[in-house]
Formats: C-alpha cells, structure tokens, sequence
C-alpha cells in the first residue's frame, strides 16, 4: 500500500464518520485497504459484497433495470446508509452509506465499455463518480483503478482532500452531487412526513385530488389522466411521489431532483408514505387518481403478506378516512384492461369511479421508456 494511500485511510478512520460500505463487479480491494490500516472499528460498520444478481437485488430490495450503473451505485449507497442507521446510535448526519458497481475485464463478454460507478450518501448530500477504463486496461489494472476510486469517493465522503495518487491514465472522472434542502433532509430522517412543492399561483381546494406514482419517467400518459382528473374532479391535480418503498432503499437526492425535474409548474407532493393508508392520512377525503393495475394491488393479499384481514382493513381505514379511487385503464399483458376486467373485493369497489376507455386510452409505460 502507497505510504499516501495509508495516510488517508488513517484520516478517513479519525473522521468519525462510521459507514456501510457496498461493492460488486470488482473494487472488494478497496475494503480490504480500508480494514488493513489500524482504527477500521471507528468507521466501518459493515462492508457487503452482494456479487451474484441475486445478492445484489436482495440488497437492493428488487432487480435493478441496470447492474452496473449510475442509478445502481445511488440506490447501493441509499442502502448502505439506512443499514449503518440500523447498526449505529450515533447521529444519522454523520452516517455514511458507499455504493459500488463495477463492470471489469472477465472470462466472458461485457456489454458496454468496463467501467465504475461509486457513490455516497449521507443525511444531506449524494455524490456519485464514474468512469470508463482505457480499453487496454489488464482486470488487475482494472482493479486497482476500482480500489483506488472507491478510497477516493470515501475521502471526499469524509471531508478529506482527495489526494490519492491517480491510477486512471488521467481518465476523466464525471461526477453528479445534490446538496438536499434542509425539508428533504428532515423527509429522509423521518422528522417529516411531507413536502409541498406548489406553484405560486396554486390554491387551496376542499378535496385534493392526488396521484400517487413513482413517475419513472412521467410520460404522456400520466398527463392526460391528470387533464382528465381535474376536469371530472373540478379541482386541480396535485402529483405525489413518495421517497420511500416498502421494500426499497429510499430515493436518493440526484433521483429526487432528477424527478422533480419533470413537473415544472405542477404541484407535487414529497413524501414518505409507501403505501395509500399512510397516503390518505397526509390527504384525507381526497381522490385518489390511479391505474386499475394499481387498484388490483391495493385488493390483492400478496401485498398484505397473505393476510386478508389486514387487506379489509387496510380498504376499511381508506373508507372511514372518506377517500375515494378515479380509476383509468392500463395495458397489462398486452390487453388494455378496466375495472370490469378485474377482481377487486367489493368495499373496494365501492370507493371507485372508472374513467371509460372512450374517453382515456393510452398503452405506453415507464418501464417500457426506462429500458427502450
């Protein structure tokens, strides 16, 4: 090991930043580096390497639409830092979360260029580096580079001036950083539970109209439901995305800005209630704008761990909290689907209202757009 190598790592275990640190593709290098050096106990809490497909979304908490990439690292370092939350009692703000994937030289084909993207979390910042490797580069130079750039992003995780010695042939390394409003860092920590994000001329309406959605891109036909929403409903649409997933780690900062992005001039509701009970307690007696794919959801047990007695109640709860569902038609196995199509228990239904084909068809997706 480099004499600067150590000297940093020394620095990084005395910044009393405890971390958990995730890498697959390559770069377990740079964890060996890390507990090598004396003082490791003071700043790792954990070091993972989910390397199968099936470690990786396990980590993940599902299948990522891409194992090596930029979005994966962010979503690696995500659950690298609710887990050192989970594993320390110190103050989440000097918690760190590192993330990385790598597609390195191997015994069979690579799609795409080898590459490495390494990101970290903290309460208030996402930070991610990546960089393509020189063509000509041996898996052991590959290597190395990986480490080394993974030892460089935790110093600059740490506040320590990144003053490795570069391994990368003076490869350009891009990075992407999102600094968070204090409203989102209070969103993460769980110290709120919402963030209204309105434009200046929005106005208070006796019944809200929400459409809850991940908007993975927001597409044309979200915007026409919208259209359609506020026209039946008399009141103007307001978009809810919430940061947290039931299973998943929650979105990072880029991926907030990122999708935040998309409603220029709308309203828009962060938060942090995965599922529509917690939903419906932020908005009571509001609308409900929905797919029937995802009403299906709220009526089908899978999603109550087999229970049914938790599903009525969870349909009873929406009911005595006096919300109601617009439902719209989806394409789902490659036949447009309505509410006529499908089972849903009959309190469910009772909460309903359809939005006929006539009137709203549209057979575009946000996965189909995110993996065209």
């Amino acid at each position: 090991m480099y004499v600067t190598t150590q000297s940093v790592i020394e620095r990084i275990h005395a910044s009393a930043r405890p971390m958990v640190i995730a890498v697959t593709g390559g770069g377990s290098g740079a964890i060996s580096s890390l507990l090598e050096v004396p003082g490791a106990s003071a700043s790792v809490l954990e070091a993972i390497v989910p390397y199968a497909a099936t470690a990786l979304a396990d980590w993940l908490g599902g299948t990522p639409d891409h194992y090596c990439s930029e979005r994966t690292a962010r979503a690696m370092a995500m659950a690298s830092f609710q887990r050192a939350r989970e594993l320390s009692s110190a103050d989440p703000h000097t918690l760190l979360g590192i993330g990385a994937t790598a597609s390195l030289a191997s015994n069979r084909p690579k799609r795409g260029p080898h590459r490495i993207h390494v990101a970290w979390q903290s309460a208030d910042t996402t930070a991610v580096m990546s960089c393509t490797f020189p063509s000509e580069s041996t898996r052991a130079d590959e290597e190395q580079m990986t480490t080394q750039l993974i030892l460089d992003a935790v110093a600059d995780a740490c506040g320590i001036e990144r003053s490795l010695q570069s391994t990368t042939n003076d490869k350009a390394v891009e990075r992407r950083d999102q600094c968070a409003p204090l409203e989102w860092t209070e969103l993460l920590l769980d110290m709120r539970k919402w963030v209204a994000i309105m434009p200046d001329d929005a106005q208070a309406t006796a019944r809200p109209v929400l459409f809850p959605g991940a908007f993975n891109p927001i597409h044309g036909a979200h915007k026409r439901m919208a259209e359609i929403a506020a026209e039946r409903c008399g009141s103007p649409v307001t978009f809810e995305l919430s940061i947290t997933n039931v299973d998943k780690p929650p979105l990072d900062f880029i991926e907030i800005a990122d999708r935040l992005l998309q409603f220029q001039g709308e309203q828009v509701l962060l938060t942090r209630a995965p599922t529509f009970v917690e939903k419906a307690e932020l908005a009571p007696g509001c609308i409900f704008v929905v797919g029937v794919d995802t009403l299906v959801r709220i009526g089908d047990t899978v999603y109550y761990r087999g229970d049914s007695a938790k599903r009525d109640a969870a349909i009873q709860a929406l009911a005595n909290l006096k919300c109601q569902f617009l439902v719209f038609g989806r394409l789902l196995n490659d036949e447009f689907t309505t509410m006529s199509d499908v089972e849903v228990p009959p309190a469910l239904r009772r909460l309903c209202d359809e939005v006929p084909e006539s009137v709203f068809r549209e057979d575009m997706s946000s996965t189909e757009l995110r993996l065209s």
